[in-house]
């Protein structure tokens, strides 16, 4: 079957790319506005379910691969900051703390109707960072785009103590060890 990712993230591109399988992209459009009292466990899971149905009836005999993280600090989730000022102000309330980022994962089989579901959860622990650090780091990277204001797979790394968590490829957008799993559940061979 043909796989087709349901993102227009270059980063989860890049990632599944790793894998060396032959797939196309496809940038679902729906509504990621979490819900009242919504969890980031549950924003991640429900967006990428929804990613990956929005997409069945427009792709069918295909594999599609569908993922969405949130980020949690606290009781509150951290969405993509969008504006500088907003990264700023994620940047500067995750110092000293730690974030636990939930990703969604959702492979849809739209021939047989087949989903499988889950959510790969990592937490960062940021250091103690000044307002000075944080300025420096976003005009760099300008990380607008990303869930916490930071990209890990560059300087972003540099704002931890440490990492914890089953596959760090889940904290740039795509957890593929359990991605591998889920392909190996529908006959998909990558080595």
């Amino acid at each position: 079957m043909k796989l087709l990712l349901a993102s227009g993230s270059p980063y989860r591109k890049q990632l599944l790319e790793r894998l060396e399988l032959e797939f196309s992209c496809q940038a679902p459009n729906i509504d990621e506005t979490p819900q009242p009292g919504e969890t980031a466990k549950a924003l991640a899971l429900r967006l990428s379910e929804a990613k990956a149905q929005a997409l069945a009836e427009d792709y069918p005999n295909y594999l599609i691969i569908a993922s969405d993280q949130a980020a949690q600090l606290g009781q509150a989730i951290l969405g993509k900051p969008g504006t500088h000022h907003r990264a700023i102000e994620q940047l500067m309330a995750c110092s000293n703390q730690a974030v636990t980022f939930y990703t969604g994962l959702c492979l849809l089989n739209t021939k047989t109707g087949k989903q499988q579901l889950d959510c790969i959860p990592f937490t960062v622990h940021f250091r103690q960072l000044n307002r000075q650090q944080v300025e420096s780091y976003i005009k760099k990277e300008e990380p607008l785009d990303c869930a916490g204001s930071f990209k890990c797979e560059g300087l972003g790394i540099t704002l931890f103590t440490k990492m914890s968590g089953d596959d760090p490829n889940s904290l740039t957008g795509l957890p593929l060890i359990r991605l591998t799993d889920m392909l190996l559940n529908e006959g998909v061979s990558i080595i």
